[in-house]
């Protein structure tokens, strides 16, 4: 239990020193720079109080229950020293913090804010950030800075890596850590630099990069993007099918291997999924609403971007769109990015395991005494992958109908309470109806936004990594 500890204070440390730098913001602006000052204190003395009796624990293992204590409580830890500088606004109550922390962290971006820029920037900007540091998971950031106590790192990767499998890009897990943040950094870069030679200003380009990169939606406008230019949304519209791509094809590209995004079914599938939703879409609101080609052409790629990728931003009131365009972009919520993205959902990789199952099991039906694989490329999944993607599948949609039931409970109508569920399960944001992209969380019951936080977590965390631990078997030596 010690290195456990040892992990949440080395995490409560980091949280502290990145509070510092919205702390920065405020303090240039003028604002209530104080609210960082002592959220920072309280953070790190937890920190500390966490780290110190425990160290002695370094050179110890991580066994595989605790990897998966230490991602879940690791995900709550942050979002509950996370909402310090929210509880401490005049902007928020305590369970709007704790809402918007956790859509932070998990990179959901549905908010309870009204109008965006009557918030301090220092928040605003520890707003985005939660986003940013969620991305690639707040335990994967932790993983490279680990070896130092000694507390190995392999479980913890295998636990926080979205996807059914983990690529390895370098053998020592700290080193593949570090290179994904490093291709993180690197990207989020490039993208602050394009904004700012639009015209965007740094602070806002800042900001829209942390939550473009980390597939959250998070923006500094009440309007969303659509508060911006042609140019800067085409910047974040190619950034958002960057951050919905799995980071070892970026990776790979900044080492001079361009061909694996070619090679990669996945993400073929899910270029193929994105340009036949913005088609169908495209072609629906011309038919249904008119309009000039290009225009509509732009706000449906967009959209099934920021959809697909469970990004959340808008440039248009989707919810006002023809039934068709909204029923696609509903299945797009399922859908998700890549494996090893920043999107969150059932995922590309996941979706086409199912497809070859489903196709497995019509050709028994025609063949029964035929022997059949599921293959992926050259290579035959084993059952124990195929049966860990039914289950999550599974699981998914038992916590989708259960999720969906409880708001009808508690009044929701019908396509407010299924698609605010479906948005917060996999971490999307922005629904229909009630919730549209023209709306906020504001006004539910505060009970229905505990129950959509916890459907944040459990997208997050990819489902098993929480629902593992109701069970009196984790619990037992």
């Amino acid at each position: 239990m010690a290195h456990i500890f040892t992990v949440l204070g080395v995490l409560n440390l980091s949280l502290a020193a990145a509070m510092v730098v919205p702390g920065v913001v405020a303090l240039l602006h003028g604002e209530r720079w104080w609210v960082f000052g002592v959220a920072v204190l309280i953070t790190a003395v937890a920190g500390f109080l966490m780290f110190f009796p425990a160290v002695k624990q370094r050179g110890r293992d991580i066994a595989r229950r605790d990897a998966f204590l230490i991602v879940a409580l690791g995900w709550i830890d942050a979002s509950l020293f996370g909402a310090l500088p929210f509880l401490l606004s005049p902007h928020f109550g305590v369970v709007d913090a704790f809402f918007e922390t956790v859509s932070g962290f998990t990179t959901t971006g549905a908010s309870i804010l009204e109008r965006i820029e009557d918030i301090p920037r220092g928040i605003l900007f520890w707003r985005s950030m939660t986003q940013w540091l969620g991305g690639m998971g707040i335990i994967l950031f932790s993983i490279a800075i680990l070896p130092f106590l000694g507390v190995g790192g392999m479980q913890l990767f295998k636990a926080e890596v979205p996807g059914p499998t983990v690529e390895k890009l370098q053998p020592r897990i700290a080193q593949t850590a570090k290179i994904l943040w490093q291709t993180y950094l690197l990207i989020s870069a490039l993208e602050t630099a394009l904004l700012v030679l639009g015209g965007m200003s740094l602070y806002d380009a800042v900001c829209h990069t942390f939550t473009t990169m980390a597939t959250g939606g998070f923006s500094t406008r009440t309007a969303s993007v659509g508060f911006y230019g042609p140019y800067h949304r085409m910047v974040i519209l190619l950034f958002m099918i960057i951050a919905g791509s799995n980071f070892a094809l970026h990776w790979r590209l900044l080492r001079g291997e361009w061909r694996g995004y070619l090679r990669d079914r996945e993400f073929r599938f899910y270029i193929a999924m994105l340009s036949g939703s913005t088609l169908a879409i495209a072609l629906d609101l011309l038919l249904s609403l008119g309009g000039e080609v290009l225009v509509r052409l732009e706000e449906a790629a967009f959209q099934a971007v920021s959809i697909m990728t469970t990004t959340g931003y808008a440039t248009a009131d989707f919810g006002s769109w023809p039934p068709l365009s909204q029923m696609l972009l509903f299945f797009l919520m399922f859908v998700g990015g890549c494996a090893g993205s920043t999107g969150g959902a059932i995922k590309c990789i996941r979706v086409l395991v199912l497809m070859r199952y489903v196709r497995q099991e019509l050709r028994r039906l025609l063949r029964p005494k035929a022997v059949t694989a599921i293959k992926f490329g050259e290579q035959s999944l084993q059952p124990g992958v195929v049966q860990g993607v039914l289950g999550m599948v599974i699981l998914y949609i038992g916590i989708f109908i259960v999720a969906s039931l409880i708001m009808g409970a508690l009044g929701l109508d019908f396509l407010t309470g299924v698609s605010a569920v479906a948005a917060s399960l996999g971490n999307v944001g922005p629904g229909l109806a009630k919730v549209g992209p023209a709306a906020n969380y504001a006004f539910l019951h505060p009970l229905a936004k505990v129950v959509l936080l916890i459907c944040m977590i459990a997208g997050r965390l990819e489902i098993y990594t929480l629902i593992i631990l109701i069970f009196p078997e984790f619990w037992r030596k």
